[in-house]
């Protein structure tokens, strides 16, 4: 199991190489939710998302030996770019197996940052088995998007800083997709703050956590037509789900036009630009979905900023 301390090791090897990321607040969204809320800026990251935490962890605890064979990925866009930056910083290369309906921002961005990316259909293709056949090829190290230690350790440094910027939070709420960033900020919180509710957020068509959760075991769901590309997954990770079960205090759902309503929201009122995705969790607020009573301090990890410019304006003007 993930403890503590580990996210702590992660704390120490990331050091400085990533932003301690701002925490935020915002009148006219308390006021719109009934809420106080916190923002944890991870839109504000390196590589505009907190998936260079967990990348660079990994990579920082791989030997000199693996570093030197290169890594491969699997992602739809922000651990793409987390694994291609990871891998520049620490002098080696990186191939990306992305679908082919990726965000162009999130693939243009994951190539500018040095990585060699291979295509493929997420309605087809298994995208384990495309990454796995890469490192095969090759001899590359797997970085996996989330089920993997040092990986959860290293998105966990986000609660962690979160925790000591505002220590006194009755709850927690961070997107959830395969689990790996909630995986790392339950274990803090848990440890930190027992009595902490922690609510995992996801669409309503990307349910998966949240049906798991009430059968009790993995589900597993068809690929999910939501706005939010960071949580379109179909499955629940096979070590992130067991921490989930173990420390969420519940899983809420909200709809697409939720999301949009907080990607508004957030740029206009608040002057935050959020991606969908990093926008879930803030739309589970935005939207009364959280069983709490007004004026419960709350802290929301907006995960991350990579939206397309379209996209943003289409949501603007809607």
């Amino acid at each position: 199991m993930l403890t503590i301390d580990d996210v702590r090791a992660a704390a120490r090897r990331l050091g400085n190489r990533i932003h301690r990321t701002p925490v935020i607040s915002s009148q006219s969204f308390d006021d719109a939710s009934g809420f106080t809320v916190f923002f944890k800026c991870e839109n504000l990251q390196r590589a505009g998302a907190f998936k260079i935490r967990g990348a660079l962890n990994k990579l920082l605890t791989l030997t000199p030996e693996e570093r030197a064979r290169g890594v491969v990925a699997f992602s739809s866009g922000n651990h793409a770019q987390g694994v291609a930056l990871a891998a520049r910083m620490v002098g080696t290369t990186a191939v990306v197996c992305m679908p082919k309906d990726a965000p162009p921002l999130k693939v243009e961005a994951t190539r500018n940052y040095g990585a060699d990316i291979v295509v493929y259909d997420r309605h087809t293709d298994d995208r384990e088995q495309v990454a796995r056949a890469v490192m095969e090829r090759t001899g590359r190290v797997l970085v996996p998007p989330y089920d993997d230690p040092a990986i959860m350790a290293g998105q966990g440094t986000t609660a962690l800083e979160l925790l000591e910027d505002v220590p006194s939070l009755d709850a927690l709420l961070t997107p959830v997709g395969g689990g790996g960033l909630m995986a790392g900020c339950s274990t803090v919180a848990r440890a930190l703050f027992p009595g902490l509710q922690i609510f995992g957020v996801e669409t309503e068509t990307a349910n998966d956590t949240y049906l798991s959760l009430r059968r009790g075991e993995r589900v597993t769901i068809p690929p999910p037509p939501t706005i939010a590309d960071g949580i379109r997954l179909t499955t629940p990770g096979a070590l992130t789900f067991p921490i989930l079960k173990s420390n969420l205090t519940g899983m809420l759902l909200v709809s697409d036009d939720e999301v949009r309503a907080a990607v508004r929201f957030l740029a206009l009122r608040a002057r935050i630009v959020v991606e969908p995705t990093g926008a879930v969790p803030a739309a589970a607020v935005l939207g009364r979905h959280l069983p709490l009573e007004r004026g419960a301090r709350v802290g929301v990890v907006l995960s991350g900023g990579n939206i397309e410019p379209s996209m943003l304006i289409e949501i603007l003007k809607s």
